[in-house]
Formats: structure tokens, sequence, C-alpha cells
């Protein structure tokens, strides 16, 4: 399974619809509206779609996507 940084994971949790394919859309939406100087963001976003492209749904469902702002 893929490792998601602790900042990746806050991102999914922040976008989390249910749903992989939802999440990658949500994700995907939200980068379209980011502007150029928040390349961090950006970053951020690319390296959590790539990684969510590159799993399964079960593997999606396995993750406990909880925001931990503390």
């Amino acid at each position: 399974m893929n490792n998601f940084t602790y900042e990746e994971v806050n991102l999914m949790a922040l976008y989390n619809t249910g749903s992989r394919e939802r999440l990658i859309e949500s994700l995907t939406e939200m980068r379209t509206y980011l502007t150029l100087s928040e390349v961090e963001l950006r970053d951020l976003t690319d390296s959590t779609l790539d990684k969510l492209y590159g799993m399964t749904d079960a593997e999606f469902d396995a993750l406990e996507l909880y925001p931990d702002f503390i």
C-alpha cells in the first residue's frame, strides 16, 4: 500500500467524499483554483493524487482518514 505523509492524510481527510474516485475528482477540481504562488499546496496535491491513482479502491477503503490538526 502507498505510504501517505501526514500532510497528505490531512489533505485527503479534508476533501474525503467517501470514495477514491470522488476524492480524486475533488482534489483535481481544488487544484484548478490554486494560484501560482501556492506551489507547496500544488505539490502536495499532486503527490497525493499520484498515490491515489496508484492504489485500488479496496486499499483506499482500508485507510483511516481523520484530520489531525493538533
